[in-house]
C-alpha cells in the first residue's frame, strides 16, 4: 500500500528530534501533522523547503480534552491518523531528596500520560482502517545507572511497558507498536543544558565514536512506520551508537 495518503502525527514537532522525524516522514510521502505547544512554524518551513507536506497543530498533549480536540482537528483538516510518533518529552535532572510527588507527576504527565492520551485518541482510526503504526520514544538511560533521574527513568519505563501492552492489544487489528531508545542526542536544547564533557565521555563509551545527532534516529522510525515492519511489534529498538547492547 502506498504511504502517499497516510497521515502521520508527530508530537513535539517544533524543534530538535521532533523536527527531524517530521521532515523524514514528509520526505517518505506522509502528510505530517506536527503537534506542539507552540506552532511549529520553522518545522513546517523546513518541510516545505524539502518538498514535503506538513501542517501544524497546537495542543497540550498532557490534557485529555486538548488531545481529543487536536486529533479531531487533524482528522478534519488532513485525514485520520495512520501513524503516531509520541516524541514529546521532558528530561529533568532532579536529586532524589528534591523529588516531590508534584514533580514526579509532571514528568509522568509529559513523558508517559501524553503517550497514553495521544495513542488512545489515534487508535480508533487505525483499528478501523486495519493498519496503523505507533512509535513511542523511550531512552537508553533506562538501562544505565544514572543518578538524579528517578522521575525520568520511571516515566520511560512506563512508556516501554505501555508499548508492550498495546502491541498485544492492537496486533489483531494490523496495528504495530514499538519504541525507540535514543542515546544522548545533540539538539539545541540538550546542548544548552549539557556540559561538553558529558558528550565527550558518552562518545568514548560508544562503539561509534561520535555524538548522536537527530538524523541518526529518523531512519529507524521511517522503517518502523513502513509496511516492511508489519511483523515487528512490542519491541524497544536501541539507537545509541552501541553503548548499550541488548
Amino acid at each position: 500500500m502506498s504511504t502517499t495518503a497516510r497521515v502521520a502525527v508527530v508530537t513535539g514537532a517544533a524543534e530538535g528530534i521532533g523536527r527531524a522525524y517530521t521532515r523524514r516522514l514528509a520526505a517518505d510521502g506522509f502528510v505530517v501533522a506536527g503537534v506542539d505547544l507552540a506552532p511549529p512554524e520553522e518545522t513546517l518551513a523546513a518541510v516545505a523547503a524539502d518538498g514535503g507536506t506538513a501542517f501544524g497543530f497546537t495542543a497540550d498533549v498532557t490534557d485529555a480534552g486538548a488531545v481529543d480536540s487536536c486529533v479531531a482537528e487533524i482528522t478534519a483538516r488532513v485525514g485520520a491518523p495512520a501513524v503516531l510518533v509520541n516524541n514529546v518529552g521532558s528530561y529533568p535532572v532532579i536529586k532524589w531528596d528534591d523529588l516531590t510527588l508534584t514533580l514526579l507527576r509532571h514528568v509522568m504527565a509529559v513523558n508517559f500520560e501524553s503517550t497514553f492520551l495521544m495513542s488512545a485518541a489515534c487508535i480508533p482510526a487505525m483499528r478501523e482502517a486495519g493498519w496503523g503504526r505507533i512509535v513511542n520514544i523511550a531512552s537508553r538511560t533506562f538501562w544505565l545507572a544514572t543518578p538524579d533521574m528517578a522521575a525520568y527513568l520511571a516515566s520511560k519505563g512506563a512508556v516501554i511497558g505501555l508499548t508492550r501492552a498495546l502491541a498485544t492489544e492492537l496486533g489483531p487489528y494490523g496495528v504495530t507498536v514499538n519504541a525507540v531508545a535514543p542515546g544522548l542526542t545533540r539538539t539545541a536544547t540538550m546542548a544548552a543544558s549539557t556540559p561538553e564533557i558529558v558528550f565527550e565521555m558518552t562518545r568514548n563509551l560508544q562503539a561509534i565514536k561520535r555524538t548522536q545527532e537527530p538524523y541518526d534516529l529518523v531512519g529507524v522510525v521511517s522503517f518502523l512506520v513502513s509496511d516492511d515492519a508489519a511483523f515487528m511489534t512490542g519491541q524497544t529498538v536501541m539507537v545509541d551508537g552501541g553503548l548499550i547492547r541488548l
